[in-house]
């Protein structure tokens, strides 16, 4: 079993704590949400679009997550654990000679892959948008 806080994280509206279908759901629609803001503002993504895209109702969104502010900062929250991963890889490398250039190479690797990931939350609009 998962941690307590875990489930306190993952609490339903309805104060229940999802088995593993209703984490799974949660993950889709989490999942739905990033994918929808690589293509549209957050500010203009609705919970039924959402929620169509992960084939699911918006009264199922509605259970895990009050609105979709909600579902970006459980993403955002995400993002600053593996960013967190990233900068203890520069911190903790070593930085001479050879091993210096691996560690220079897997930072950036890490970051490319980090980027790309959270490319749509770290720029909080479409990819194809301009200005």
């Amino acid at each position: 079993m998962e941690p307590a806080e875990d489930d306190d994280e993952l609490r339903a509206a309805d104060g229940r704590v999802p088995g593993r279908r209703g984490r799974a759901t949660r993950q889709k629609l989490l999942e739905q949400t990033a994918e929808m803001m690589g293509t549209t503002s957050f500010r203009e993504l609705k919970v039924v679009d959402i929620a169509r895209g992960a084939g699911t109702s918006p009264a199922t969104f509605y259970q895990y997550f009050p609105d979709v502010e909600a579902a970006i900062l459980v993403l955002a929250e995400e993002m600053t654990h593996e960013g967190v991963a990233v900068s203890e890889l520069a911190r903790d490398g070593s930085w001479k000679g050879k091993a210096g250039y691996d560690t220079a190479t897997e930072v950036v690797d890490e970051f490319m892959r980090f980027w790309e990931t959270y490319r749509s939350l770290l720029r909080g609009r479409p990819r194809d948008a301009r200005g």
